[in-house]
């Protein structure tokens, strides 16, 4: 029996480059999809926000002199790209998905609504949100906070590169320790930034529980499913 029945699962643009500097690695698409049909043929209804900074990012085009609103904008059809990439890897795997869009273009993919999201999630099918919220100045971290409240989530699933939240970064400080469990003001007050701040707010003021956890080891996805402390909590 799953920990939990319905999900949202945010996945890292990031991560999806796997050993490339750029663009999508297809080893390392597929590892994905096959662990999340392996918990969706389980009765796991899934939602999944992926992040698009193996493509572009809004904030890095700003940098370098784009106008911040059209640099979000290209940002969000990044995640569009990688959203029709991760669906098609889904159907290949034997697993029912579709893609919705926050901002109108079909045929690419529906307008987005709590309603045909949840009718699909209910209907078995994956339901990949695309598009981040729509609007500039919010990540995709916002828009899988926000999507995850809308569509009922009992978790949202963090899967990043890293093992679950530390008190310092992993990879620079060899002494940080890791965090089984760890409370939203918990993150305030020691200035973890997991996610951006209106992302954690949303979470905490909706008591919608964060479990960050590494997605990029295979089979870890099926491990938190089934109750296995092997990332973070994060809870009110």
């Amino acid at each position: 029996m799953a920990k939990y029945k319905r999900i949202l699962l945010k996945l890292s643009g990031e991560s999806l480059m796997g050993d490339q500097q750029y663009g999508i690695d297809q080893n390392r698409l597929g590892d994905y999809a096959e662990q999340i049909a392996e918990i969706v043929k389980g009765g796991v209804q899934v939602g999944i926000v992926i992040g698009g900074g193996n493509i572009f990012r809004g904030l890095s085009g700003a940098a370098n002199g784009f106008d911040r609103v059209k640099g979000d904008q290209m940002g969000m059809l990044a995640t569009v790209i990688n959203s029709l990439a991760l669906n098609s890897a889904l159907v290949n795997a034997g697993v029912k998905s579709k893609v919705l869009t926050a901002i109108r273009m079909e045929p690419v993919g529906e307008y987005y609504s709590k309603e045909k999201a949840v009718e699909a999630l209910s209907n078995g099918e994956v339901v990949i949100i695309s598009g981040g919220t729509g609007n500039p100045y919010f990540t995709t971290d916002t828009a899988s906070a926000l999507r995850g409240i809308e569509i009922e989530a009992e978790v949202m699933l963090k899967g990043t590169r890293v093992d679950g939240i530390y008190t310092a970064d992993p990879e620079k400080d060899a002494n940080a320790t890791k965090f089984d469990t760890i409370s939203f003001d918990e993150i305030y007050n020691r200035n973890l930034r997991i996610m951006d701040l209106t992302a954690t707010t949303l979470c905490k003021e909706n008591n919608l529980p964060i479990y960050v956890f590494d997605m990029d080891q295979k089979g870890n996805l099926q491990k938190v499913m089934s109750g296995e402390d092997i990332g973070t909590l994060v809870h009110n």
